[in-house]
């Protein structure tokens, strides 16, 4: 499948801020059943992106504004052919061991309750593959998508608490389990076919898409959309990876001066009417 991403952030200010500083993580990477056909980011200032790989090889670009600043706007376009490959993940240079992904954050630790619910589902399952299976399938039922965002400090445990959230807490509540039980995880950002937020606000969850992934030996890394109910599919663009949120974001920053700051978010993931060249 090719698929086409046409997405805008953009920043409002009153009064205008004194400067901005952002790192952004909206470069997609080619490997196995991913290929990045074209891919653009323009800011709106016309200030230098700054490239280089973040410590899980993401590909970010980091950039500095000076005001007054009234509006900043970050554009990216691209293009990347996809291949289902079952979810499995192949063709990356992976710079840390799984073991690494076992490392609970403040966004990841389990109460006692999603300590329980790790714990009963899916453990008579007799191989990793089916206990994740399990796990995504009851998360699924245990909680209810619902677009209206949660914050983005909220944590798995409040999120299952709540029994509610968007893609990036289903993400939270599979990686938090699955690392309770002893497999490695880690939170994924990206895109899905039919993503689409025009004038979104909020907090920026109508950023893209998220989901986990989990290790599996003699597989490697596998991808679990739990929002979803599903592995991953041509339909996915893969962009960046991180032990939840926080090391994942999309777009993260600061400003400096000014006074509210008012985000909107224009989104569209669609099947490309282009065809491959054969």
């Amino acid at each position: 499948m090719r698929i086409h991403v046409n997405h805008a952030t953009i920043y409002n200010y009153d009064p205008p801020a004194n400067g901005a500083i952002q790192t952004l993580r909206l470069t997609p990477c080619s490997h196995d059943g991913q290929y990045v056909v074209s891919w653009r980011i323009d800011v709106s200032e016309g200030c230098q992106l700054r490239a280089h790989q973040d410590a899980f090889g993401n590909r970010t670009h980091t950039f500095a504004v000076e005001g007054p600043l009234r509006e900043l706007r970050v554009l990216v376009e691209g293009e990347v052919e996809t291949q289902d490959t079952a979810g499995v993940i192949r063709g990356i240079n992976e710079r840390f061991p799984p073991s690494l992904f076992l490392r609970s954050t403040d966004l990841t630790t389990p109460d006692s309750d999603l300590v329980a619910f790790a714990e009963a589902t899916g453990s008579g399952e007799s191989d990793r593959i089916a206990r994740l299976h399990a796990l995504m399938d009851a998360i699924t039922e245990a909680m209810e998508f619902d677009p209206d965002p949660t914050h983005v400090s909220t944590t798995a445990s409040e999120a299952f608490r709540l029994k509610r959230g968007v893609c990036q807490d289903f993400a939270h509540v599979f990686t938090a389990c699955a690392r309770h039980v002893g497999v490695p995880a880690r939170y994924v950002s990206g895109y899905l076919v039919g993503d689409g937020a025009d004038a979104a606000q909020g907090a920026g969850h109508q950023a893209g898409h998220a989901w986990s992934e989990a290790y599996v030996d003699g597989l490697g890394w596998i991808g679990f959309d739990a929002a979803n109910r599903q592995c991953p599919t041509e339909a996915y663009v893969r962009v960046a990876v991180g032990l939840d949120y926080l090391g994942a974001a999309p777009v993260r920053g600061n400003r400096y001066g000014g006074g509210d700051e008012n985000l909107t978010v224009a989104l569209k993931v669609d099947q490309s009417s282009r065809q491959v060249q054969g």
